[in-house]
């Protein structure tokens, strides 16, 4: 999780090899992984049948499986395979989106914000049939958002990132109830206190600053509260699952 612009779409691309990177590399166990894409109006070709749409991925894998039975896996009628994009609703796309991704068999499906273009009574639909389907088809997701409610909902492990690194990893529970690294910390202070307890909450200050010149040192030091000298000149090491000189220092 993380702000916009922070490079979480950039790893889900980079994971399934839509974008190469530019040093380094990926690994996993294996070819079966799949995406499902954030725009529902955008990532189904308008011209196919949802027939060819869900068939494309079987035909390069040169697997076969029942596109009638992928429909009714993601609650969906066999007799929509021939009815076109155009004539479903944000939430049923998505849904279509899942029986495509399902249709290469993957043990891994990145899911790039899948709800975050959904209305939110359509976004609880589409997450409860994703658990449905991880915990029926032994599936791993990684699951890319910035709706703190949906990653806490979702989520057993979280990666926060900043500026195209990642600042902290720990469990779900552990992340929202402990948060250790500043950048975390003023992330859930920003989520409003609906139960009305009276703890202040602190917006996240400041802008992110452009991935492309980043500031020296830890990026986050122009917007961060314990920032003294070492954060602006020295890259912090990531470090029993956080990357932060304070943590590290014991300041914070």
């Amino acid at each position: 999780m993380g702000e916009s612009g922070c490079g979480k779409s950039t790893v889900a691309r980079l994971i399934v090899g839509l974008h190469a990177p530019t040093e380094g590399s990926l690994a996993f166990h294996g070819r079966r992984m799949q995406m499902i894409f954030q725009d529902p109006y955008a990532s189904l070709n308008p011209r196919w049948r949802v027939r060819k749409i869900i068939e494309e991925p079987m035909m390069f894998l040169e697997n076969k499986r029942d596109v009638g039975e992928l429909l009714r896996q993601v609650g969906l009628s066999p007799d929509d395979a021939e009815r076109y994009p155009h004539e479903f609703s944000g939430g049923q796309r998505q849904r279509i989106s899942i029986a495509r991704a399902l249709a290469g068999e993957p043990d891994l499906l990145i899911c790039d914000e899948p709800t975050s273009a959904l209305d939110v009574s359509v976004q609880a639909q589409i997450l409860n049939l994703m658990a449905e389907l991880q915990e029926r088809l032994g599936l791993t997701y990684v699951f890319i958002s910035h709706n703190l409610a949906v990653v806490s909902l979702v989520a057993d492990r979280v990666g926060v990132m900043y500026l195209g690194r990642l600042v902290e990893i720990a469990s779900s529970k552990d992340l929202f109830s402990r948060p250790r690294h500043p950048y975390t910390r003023m992330l859930l202070d920003a989520v409003p206190d609906l139960a009305m307890s009276g703890k202040s909450r602190t917006p996240v200050a400041g802008e992110v600053p452009n991935p492309l010149a980043p500031p020296p040192g830890c990026a986050f030091h122009p917007r961060c509260p314990h920032a003294n000298e070492r954060c602006r000149v020295e890259t912090p090491r990531f470090l029993n699952g956080v990357a932060c000189h304070a943590v590290e220092e014991g300041r914070i």
